[in-house]
Order: C-alpha cells, then sequence, then structure tokens
C-alpha cells in the first residue's frame, strides 16, 4: 500500500507482515491526532483485545505538530513534538495489541482543505487494504475544526468504495463534545465496562499531551462513568462505563443524503424531545 506523504508509517506491533496484518483487520478507528483513537474507538480496542479472530487497526491523519506543550516539553519544537507523539501512539498500538498503526502524516491545515484530494485518496486506500467490519472515526458535531474534517474525508473515501468493500457499521464517536445532547433514540451507546486497567493505560501512555495542560486521561473516564450513570434516570445503572456515538452508516449507504441535512436532523429532533417535554409538563 502506497501512500502520499513521504513520512507516513505503518507499524505493526507484533512484526506481522504490513499486508497480512493489515488484511486481518475487523475494527478501524480513523481519528484526526494521535490519542484521538483512545478516547473515542475504546470500544473497538475492547472488542479486539486478547482475540485472534478480530483486529483492531488505528489510522492517524495528522502529524501532531500543533499540539500545546508544557513541562517536560515546553521547549520542543514542532519536529520534536511530532516525534514524540508519534512514539506514543506506538506505545499505544502495543499496550492495546492492534493489529496496526497508520500514520498518515498529513498537517492540519492539509486536512482541512476540502480541494485537497489527497487524505481521501490516502484513506481509500487504507480502507481496500483492511476492509474493516466496523469504523470509528468522529462525529460530525465535534466542535474541533480537524476532527469535523477527519469524518468529512472519511465519509467521502468511503463512499467511493465498491460496495463488498463498504463496512456494516460506521459510528461518529465522541472526543470535542459528547453526545450526551442527543436524543436517547439516536444514540448508540457502547459499553467500555470492561478492562478499566486498560483503558486507563492507554489514556496514560500520551503523557506530552497531559503534561501539555489537559488531564485527558481523568476527563474521558470521568465522562464514560457519568455517561453511564446518567443514561436511564429511572432505572439502576447496568453499564459502569459509556461512549456514545452517533451512527453514520446511512450517509455510506446512501451517497444521495446530505451531510449537513443529515447531522442537521439529530438536532432537529433533539430540539423536539426538548420542546414536546416542556408542552407535556405545562
Amino acid at each position: 500500500m502506497q501512500l502520499n506523504n513521504p513520512g507516513a508509517e505503518i507499524f505493526v506491533p507484533d512484526g506481522t507482515p504490513v499486508e497480512q496484518a493489515l488484511a486481518r483487520t475487523t475494527h478501524l478507528a480513523v481519528g484526526a491526532h494521535q490519542d484521538d483513537l483512545e478516547i473515542m474507538a475504546y470500544r473497538g480496542i475492547l472488542e479486539c483485545f486478547q482475540r485472534e479472530d478480530k483486529w483492531f487497526c488505528g489510522v492517524n491523519v495528522t502529524n501532531g505538530a500543533g499540539s500545546p506543550r508544557d513541562d517536560l516539553y515546553k521547549d520542543y519544537t514542532d519536529e520534536m513534538m511530532q516525534a514524540v507523539r508519534r512514539k506514543e501512539q506506538k506505545k499505544a498500538a502495543i499496550v492495546g495489541e492492534y493489529t496496526a498503526q497508520i500514520f498518515l502524516d498529513y498537517s492540519s491545515a492539509a486536512t482541512k482543505d476540502g480541494k485537497n484530494e489527497a487524505v481521501k485518496e490516502d484513506l481509500k486506500r487504507v480502507f481496500l487494504a483492511t476492509r474493516p467490519q466496523i469504523v470509528y472515526t468522529h462525529n460530525l458535531a465535534d466542535k474541533h475544526d480537524t476532527h469535523v474534517a477527519v469524518t468529512l474525508r472519511v465519509i467521502a473515501a468511503l463512499r467511493e468504495l465498491p460496495d463488498d468493500a463498504k463496512p456494516q457499521q460506521v459510528l461518529g464517536c465522541e472526543v470535542w463534545r459528547d453526545l450526551d445532547w442527543m436524543a436517547d433514540s439516536d444514540k448508540v451507546p457502547m459499553d467500555v465496562s470492561a478492562h478499566e486497567n486498560l483503558a486507563a493505560s492507554l489514556l496514560g501512555v500520551f503523557d506530552s499531551q497531559i503534561c501539555g495542560g489537559k488531564r485527558y486521561d481523568l476527563a474521558t473516564m470521568g465522562r464514560r462513568r457519568a455517561h453511564a450513570t446518567y443514561f436511564e434516570s429511572h432505572g439502576v445503572d447496568v453499564s459502569l462505563s459509556l461512549i456514545y456515538a452517533m451512527d453514520l452508516t446511512p450517509l455510506i449507504q446512501d451517497p444521495a443524503l446530505d451531510v449537513g441535512q443529515y447531522v442537521q436532523g439529530f438536532i432537529d429532533r433533539f430540539a423536539q424531545d426538548v420542546q414536546s417535554r416542556i408542552a407535556k409538563l405545562r
């Protein structure tokens, strides 16, 4: 598989030949930055952990050059931060037993450029080499521009695949805006209660981000725990940890669907739910 950028890399933790490692993929996540996968796609990592019949593959689209930095990393250049973040992502791939970790090595600016076809073409190559059953990416209501750009490139790439290469399910997950606001009927809840130690280990690997002044590890675990408790107001907790996702599968199955109108549907149903409850209780 030939990727566009000279700095692109495919890392296989267990040393399996690359083609074979990619081909055994069943769950694949595409994230903008190093550590996004471990925050948003932990369900896929968990489902594949210690399995021989299911394998998780991670894809980082950007190179991490614009990361905030402090403490040990406060004087690091962009080039040094890129090296650190790639090293941390490889550590996560080893801990989580990924089949492969792919670094596409784009800048955020290139990723956000809607006229740049290169990101989409690289993603198509990845999807054709891996043919995953499930794809995880960012949700379309995320408030980070690069995250939303990645999701748009993922959708564009998947729409151009032959039908037999398209995944069964595509999920938009939480990082820079959670999905608690969505109507319950629209949420895709993913139970990630098992192996909390693994979840903490994967998040804790990204020391450069945590030392940079953002406790992503504590915030992510706390959000998952909060979702589990607040998911159902009239029942006991059935999960200790939940991640929510937005189902993006219809956008892949029907390329004629407008992406903006599709996400507006989630917003409209949320607004309708709020208004109907107020009207009922007046």
